[in-house]
């Protein structure tokens, strides 16, 4: 629980952290599923830092889940993939490769997920017109009340204005932090893939 509240507050590095405990203690109690959903969590939290940790961290994720059942542990997997690689050519192919495949397995529910992960993509090449269309996807898509913070963190990943009148949820170290935070995870991917590090 404490690796979700940490990533949603642009704080990667300490929710991997609590993933890795939550992982640990999975297999330490021989709870192989439990275990599979914390490294993808874990992978998926790092892809916003270190794509080639991520890389190593997705690996393990996948022999986790080598001989599991766990659709929706898989799809999360990939999601982490497309993190990892937010600013290349392939992203936008797979986004919508996976868009199909939710739909089919009727996992809805991790849509809004899979628009953040675009949302960054999008941020990172600074592609206004795409960010425009997944946001208010996002929008429609937390309508219910559910995810409705990912809407805001798509905002502050592409340095945008909150819209008139949003309701705001409550951020640990307040909006202004937050929106810094992960503002910062966008300039420092596309810096990376400027430099090729």
């Amino acid at each position: 629980m404490l690796g979700d509240l940490w990533w949603l507050q642009g704080e990667p590095a300490r929710a991997a952290d609590a993933y890795l405990a939550g992982r640990l203690e999975a297999e330490q109690h021989a709870k192989s599923g439990e275990a599979a959903h914390c490294q993808a969590l874990r992978a998926l939290a790092l892809a916003f830092t270190d794509p080639e940790q991520a890389d190593d961290e997705l690996d393990l994720a996948h022999q986790l889940l080598a001989h599991l059942t766990l659709r929706a542990t898989n799809i999360n997997a990939a999601i982490v993939a497309l993190i990892r690689d937010a600013g290349t050519p392939t992203v936008n192919e797979r986004v919508h490769a996976l868009r199909t495949e939710l739909d089919i397995a009727g996992l809805t529910s991790m849509t809004p997920t899979l628009e953040l992960a675009a949302a960054f993509h999008q941020a990172v090449l600074d592609n206004q017109n795409a960010l425009t269309a997944t946001v208010s996807r996002l929008r429609e898509l937390t309508s219910n009340g559910d995810f409705t913070y990912y809407t805001d963190i798509a905002h502050f990943m592409a340095g945008l204005p909150l819209p008139a009148g949003h309701v705001a949820p409550r951020w640990l170290d307040g909006e202004e932090a937050t929106r810094s935070r992960w503002r910062e995870l966008v300039t420092t991917r596309r810096e990376r893939l400027r430099t090729g590090r």
